[in-house]
């Protein structure tokens, strides 16, 4: 009796733990999906320094990396955790999340901290994203992106690359190239969030739908990618003015006799 007592605390204790340990796990992945929410939002609300909203606007897929790190002088040890969505029929998908390792962002004199945006501007680059791994200057062709309100008027961009990358380090925002940059799927991050493993080609997709915690990101996505559709829609004509109506007898304010 006494070492079926024992089993039995042993036993729950253990699923207790256990289930402590999940809830720190889809925290920290809620976590970063909120962190990269704020990111894009903070530099979205600097017209004339971040994005410009018809570059973002083109987009296909946005990823934002936190608080990449970097490390070493000169040559650069890059990674950090980060979270993607691409445009479905019904809006933004469901988070996918990814890790990101090598790849220089620039001379640097020691570890410290930047945010990462990605753009992926065209099909052909989406499908790259949705293998789950592919490298930046190999796989996919990547450049610096525009920044700045009147940068989009130089629609190099267009042609430029199949993903645009920007960074933004103690309060500077500019466009860096990462190319050697892999880009690969989070796998223990996935099934933290999910419960379960879901590839990029079935999240990315719009093929699972997006948990309530997903949320943070995928609206503050939509407000700004909507911002900058709206923008580019032409202005409606004024509609010419209706003739008057002849007014009948009687209902013109004059008295009749």
């Amino acid at each position: 009796m006494k070492k079926t007592v024992v089993f039995l605390l042993a036993f729950t204790l253990s699923t207790l733990a256990f289930g402590e340990d999940q809830k720190k796990d889809t925290s920290k992945a809620e976590d970063r999906i909120q962190a990269s929410a704020m990111v894009l939002n903070e530099i979205e609300s600097a017209p004339d320094t971040g994005i410009p909203e018809e570059v973002l606007g083109s987009a296909e897929c946005v990823a934002v990396v936190p608080s990449l790190l970097k490390g070493g002088f000169i040559v650069a040890a890059n990674y950090g955790r980060g979270v993607a969505s691409c445009r479905t029929d019904k809006g933004w998908s469901a988070p996918a999340f990814l890790f990101t390792s090598g790849g220089s962002v620039g001379f640097q004199i020691g570890g410290q901290a930047i945010d990462l945006v990605m753009l992926i501007m065209n099909k052909d680059g989406a499908e790259k994203l949705l293998s789950s791994k592919f490298k930046l200057g190999a796989d996919a062709s990547v450049a610096a992106g525009p920044v700045g309100r009147h940068a989009a008027a130089d629609t190099d961009w267009k042609m430029r690359a199949q993903v645009l990358t920007y960074s933004r380090a103690r309060g500077v925002f500019a466009g860096i190239s990462l190319a050697g940059a892999v880009i690969k799927q989070d796998k223990d991050a996935t099934r933290e969030f999910y419960g379960r493993m879901v590839p990029f080609r079935t999240s990315l997709t719009g093929k699972v739908e997006a948990p309530h915690g997903a949320y943070p990101f995928l609206d503050t996505l939509a407000k700004w990618a909507k911002k900058a559709a709206d923008k580019d829609k032409p202005a409606e004509s004024p509609k010419p003015a209706e003739p008057a109506k002849p007014s009948e007898p009687g209902k013109s304010g004059e008295t009749t006799h």
